[in-house]
Formats: structure tokens, sequence, C-alpha cells
């Protein structure tokens, strides 16, 4: 089929909300509560049972429709069932779906696919494992990778970090909330010092040079304590820990060190991927090329589960089944993967979400011009986020956030939250918003932030 331009991909009258929740999703809420797991987290901040998605819009079963500014973690780039993703996916449902590692059309087109768009010096230079179906099993799969051809053990990672939830991945993320009742879990990680100039207080010249520091005496000092590097680990852009770009500089200057010290640098793009921050993945904008780079999320084109890691050839010395898992063969999901690189090529995603992340930051720098919780906007492409701070020591304010995310719930409009306190409001949409709801979704997000502002400002 041909692919439909962004505009006919949507429900139309998003947003319309009446009652929210609604009798059918208090009743489906409620059934959830009685026999899903406690470990069930978002419908504790947006209190919404789902039924169907199009494009940036989706619609709970009370036929409530909202505009998606959260875009399910920023795995659906190219929106909710985009029906140019779907017919490759029905097409190879009715054909073949799980094939392990033996080559079909569909592996090997993907394959080709993501040879096409890898940053800086790897088309050409890769290979692509397929392991586990999610962002944490592509982590452990780095991992792996990264002892086998260093002999090391040592683990370097970051302050403010999110590399999944599994055991090593759980051991190179930073959040003590995450691991506090697992450990211990690997040994031999350190958590080095990722360039927040806001929060840090400094420059981002500073901050750069602080951090750079620190990984330096870690890789080189006799007493820095790591004894046998593997590797180091980072966000192109950390996600969870709040949208935090790094600072000119830093990115390159990892590079420099991971390879003056013979150690792969493992740049994390899963949340950062496929066009989010408006380049096909956000170390490009650093002009960095890692030497190994673990995707999941959007590759699975329309939430498929499915993740890989591309790494430079030389470093492709595993022997038969050095790395396994049982679903690195779905193939309806490595078509997704494919069609939906070729959709946000045919529609020129990647200047849209640069034009159309400007104009989000655009409009939460004029809110925050005249209110002084918002501390700071700031993002790349379509990862925007917003950060609210109680006072002039920009002390974190995280009720503020959850207020604010309730408003715009309450006014058909899904955000999300983030940032190592909570206090972080974070927008990733799917690249296939629109200017038309980028506007009206901004309303409801400006207004709400002006509204919960102005009601915590009354009371001091």
């Amino acid at each position: 089929m041909s692919s439909p331009p962004i505009d006919e991909l949507h429900f139309s009258n998003a947003p319309d909300v009446d009652t929210i929740p609604g009798p059918n999703s208090k009743r489906l809420l409620q059934r959830q509560r009685e026999i899903d797991s406690n470990a069930v987290a978002y419908p504790r901040s947006v209190p919404i049972a789902l039924e169907e998605g199009r494009g940036a819009t989706v619609r709970d079963v009370d036929g409530n429709t909202f505009l998606d500014f959260f875009g399910g973690i920023g795995v659906l780039n190219v929106g909710h069932s985009n029906p140019y993703v779907l017919e490759a996916v029905n097409e190879q449902m009715g054909k073949l779906v799980h094939a392990v590692d033996f080559p079909t059309e569909a592996r090997i087109e993907l394959i080709e696919k993501l040879n096409e768009i890898a940053p800086g010096s790897l088309p050409d230079n890769n290979k692509v494992v397929f392991g586990g179906p999610s962002g944490s099993d592509a982590i452990e799969g780095t991992i792996k990778l990264a002892k086998y051809n260093t002999g090391g053990d040592g683990l370097i990672a970051f302050k403010g970090s999110y590399h999944g939830a599994t055991s090593g991945a759980l051991s190179l993320t930073s959040g003590k909330k995450y691991k506090k009742d697992y450990s211990p879990l690997l040994p031999d990680v350190v958590h080095l010092d990722y360039p927040y100039p806001f929060q840090q207080g400094i420059s981002e010249t500073e901050a750069v040079d602080r951090a750079l520091d620190q990984v330096r005496s870690t890789l080189e000092d006799p007493y820095g304590g790591l004894a046998n590097p593997a590797g180091i680990w980072v966000e192109a852009i950390q996600g969870e820990g709040g949208v935090v770009a790094p600072p000119e500089g830093f990115l390159p200057g990892l590079r420099e060190l991971a390879t003056e010290n013979d150690v792969p640098l493992i740049v994390d793009e899963i949340q950062t991927g496929f066009g989010r921050t408006g380049q096909w993945f956000a170390s490009e904008w650093d002009g960095v090329t890692p030497d190994v780079m673990p995707m999941a999320k959007a590759i699975g084109g329309i939430g498929l589960p499915l993740s890989a890691s591309m790494y430079r050839e030389d470093l492709d010395t595993w022997d038969a089944g050095g790395h396994v898992g049982t679903f690195r063969g779905h193939a309806p999901a490595m078509r997704a993967g494919t069609r939906a690189i070729e959709y946000i090529q045919d529609h020129d995603l990647l200047a849209h979400a640069r034009d159309l992340g400007e104009y989000l930051q655009d409009r939460l720098r004029a809110v925050a011009e005249d209110n002084p919780l918002l501390g700071e906007v700031r993002g790349k492409g379509l990862f925007v986020a917003a950060e609210f701070v109680a006072d002039e020591e920009r002390t974190p304010f995280a009720d503020i956030v959850g207020e604010i995310q309730t408003e715009c719930y309450q006014h058909g409009v899904l955000v999300w939250t983030a940032g190592r306190y909570g206090n972080v409001l974070r927008l990733i949409p799917p690249l296939v918003l629109t200017r038309e709801q980028a506007q009206i979704g901004m309303d409801v997000i400006e207004n709400a932030i002006r509204t919960v502002s102005e009601r915590h400002l009354e009371s001091v």
C-alpha cells in the first residue's frame, strides 16, 4: 500500500473526554487490581483502560479520546496502528511468526535497513545481534559482548542512568529505587557523574571536564579502583534521568578515552533511537560512533517486542551460540521495524521531529519566563523535558509534576514524568504528531502548568 500522510493516521476528535475514568475503565481498573501484579505502575498515575490507538491518539473503553504525548515511552515513533506498518505485519503473521535465528526475508531486510541508517562509521562495518525482546535483554547482550572481547569484568556507567531491570542491566542502572531490594548485583560496577549543569550548579564546560576527569581517573589512575574494565555504558541522552542531553564535548571525550584505553564505548539508544531526537540516533548530534549500540522500543515499529545491538564488525568474535534467545527471530516485529524506518524516510520525520520539538520547547520556555517553578526546558527533537524546582536553590519539586500530569489527563492529553527526583515533565509523542495536534496539546499542557503553579505559588 502507499504510505499515508501523517495527518490521516489519527482519531480526528482528540482530545475529547467526558467523565474519566468512565464506568468501563473503572471496572477494568478494579479487575486489574484484583488479579494483576502489585508491580503494575502506570494506571496508578493515569487511571485509564485503553481500547484503541491511532497515530498520536488513543481511545479508552468509554470512548474518551486522548492526545498521546507519551508514545509508550518512546516505542510508537510512527504512531499507534500505522497502516503502512500493519499491512506488512499482518501479511507476515499469516506466513511465519517464530523463526529463532534461521534466515528469513524479514530478518535480512531489517538488518540491511539498520545498516542503511547506522551512525558514523558503522555503515558496512557492523554486525547485528538479536536476543530477547526487551531493551534490558539488549543491554545484557552488550555486557556479554564487552566482557568476551576484552576479558574484563569492570563496568563503567553514570549517575542518573537507566539501562533496564534485569540483573546486569540493573547493575548499570543508577537509580536506587530500582535496585535497593535486589542487591548484590554485578560486582565491579562504578557510577560516575553525568554532566548535568542545571542540577550541579556549574557551567557546561565545568560539568563536562569533571565527568571526563572521573572517567579518565577510573581508567588510568593506578588507584582508580576498577582493576579490569570491560567497557563504558552511557545513554546518548538520559531518559528516565530527566531527558538530560550531554553538553558539547562529553560524548566525543568519552569516545576518545575509550579508544585510548582500548575499551568499547556502548551508547544506549534504546529510548533515543529511530528518529526520536531528529536524528536516526542521538549520538549523531555529537558526531560520535559507538562501538556497540543497543536498540529496542521503536525498533519494533508499532509496539511489537524486539531488541537488537549493532556493533563494530571486528567485535564479532562470538562462536555459534555465543549469545542466544528464544525470541530472536520475531519475523512480524522485524517486518514492522523495516516498514517503520521506511515510513520515517518517506515522510521526512527526522526534520519534522526537529521542527516540532523546537515548537514544544518554545512554548514551554514562554511559560518559564514568568513561572519561577519551571527551572529549565531542554531536549532534542521530540524528546522534551521541563524541570520543576521549588526555589532559587533549584530544590527538586516532584509534587507539582504529578499534579500537572493529572490536570493534563483530565483534559485529554497524556504526558509522563521523569527525573532523578520525579520533578521532570517528559514529552515523548509519536513522531507523526501533527502541528495542529502539537498546538492543541501544548494549550492543554501550558494551561495545566499555569493552573497548578499558581495554586502552589498562592500557598507560599
